[in-house]
C-alpha cells in the first residue's frame, strides 16, 4: 500500500495539473493452495461434490499436490464413489509413501467394495506410521470381524479401547465379536455397557437381545427386542428389525 501511494504521489509531482487514467488492477489468480484450502472447507460443510471441483482446480495447478489427491479421495467416499477414492488414494500414496491418511482412508473405501484382504494390509501398514491411532485399529477390527476372523477383531477392539475408552461403537462392536466367539456373557456387559452410555443406541438393544437369548434369558430378550423394534432406522436398521420381529413370533 506504501509503494501505491508513493507512485502516485510521483506521478503528481511529474505532471502537475494533468489528469491521469490508470489503468484497473487485474484480480490476483487463486493458487493450488488456494483452492486446496477451498475444497477443505467445502468437505468441512458436507458439500463433498463441491469440493472434488476445488481439488480438481488444484490439481490442474500442481499435479503432483499428494494432499489434494487425499482430500480428494475422501470426498469421492463421502459421494460413495470408492473405485475413484482408491484410485486417488493411489496417486497420494505414489506421491508420498507414508501418509497414513491415504493407507487409512483406501482402506475404508477396500472394505466398503469387501475387499477385506487388501484393507487389512492398508490398515496394518497405517499403524506402523500411527501406531497410537484408536481409529486405525477399529476399523481394522471392522475389516476383521466383517471378514469372519472374530479373534483378531476382538484384539483390536481390545487394543482400541485402551487408546479411547468408552466410545459406544468400540463397545458395540467388541459385544458382536464375544458374540460371535460363543461368549455371550461378555458381549452382554459390552451392550449393556454402550446403553449405559448412549441410550439412544438402538442396535445394542438387539445385539443385547441376542445375547440374552443365548444366555436362555428369553423373556428378557423379548424385551430388548420390543424396545429394539421402536428405537432402529427402518432404513439403516431394516433387516435386523426383521430378524427382531421374526425372534417375537
Amino acid at each position: 500500500m506504501q509503494k501505491f501511494q508513493f507512485f502516485l504521489k510521483l506521478v503528481v509531482l511529474l505532471m502537475a495539473g494533468a489528469i491521469l487514467s490508470l489503468p484497473a488492477f487485474a484480480q490476483e489468480t487463486p493458487s493450488a493452495q488456494d483452492h486446496f484450502a477451498q475444497g477443505v472447507a467445502a468437505l468441512s460443510e458436507g458439500k463433498p461434490g463441491l469440493a472434488v471441483q476445488k481439488f480438481n482446480e488444484a490439481l490442474k495447478l500442481d499435479p503432483d499436490m499428494a494432499e489434494a489427491f487425499v482430500n480428494r479421495g475422501i470426498a469421492h467416499l463421502k459421494l460413495g464413489q470408492e473405485v475413484e477414492a482408491v484410485t486417488d488414494f493411489d496417486r497420494a500414496l505414489e506421491l508420498a509413501p507414508k501418509s497414513s491418511e491415504a493407507l487409512y482412508n483406501r482402506a475404508l473405501a477396500y472394505s466398503r467394495q469387501g475387499l477385506y484382504k487388501e484393507a487389512l494390509e492398508d490398515y496394518s501398514q497405517a499403524l506402523k506410521f500411527e501406531p497410537k491411532d484408536w481409529q486405525i485399529f477399529y476399523n481394522r477390527g471392522n475389516a476383521y470381524l466383517d471378514s469372519g476372523k472374530s479373534k483378531e477383531a476382538l484384539q483390536d477392539y481390545l487394543q482400541a479401547l485402551k487408546l479411547k475408552p468408552e466410545v459406544p461403537e468400540i463397545l458395540q462392536n467388541r459385544g458382536l465379536a464375544y458374540l460371535h466367539l460363543g461368549q455371550a456373557d461378555k458381549a452382554l456387559e459390552d451392550f449393556q455397557a454402550v446403553l449405559k452410555l448412549n441410550p439412544n443406541f438402538s442396535r445394542a438393544h438387539f445385539g443385547k437381545a441376542q445375547a440374552l437369548e443365548k444366555l436362555g434369558r428369553a423373556q428378557e430378550a423379548k424385551d430388548a427386542y420390543r424396545l429394539f423394534l421402536k428405537t432402529g432406522n427402518p432404513d439403516a436398521d431394516a433387516a435386523l428389525l426383521q430378524q427382531a420381529l421374526e425372534r417375537l413370533k
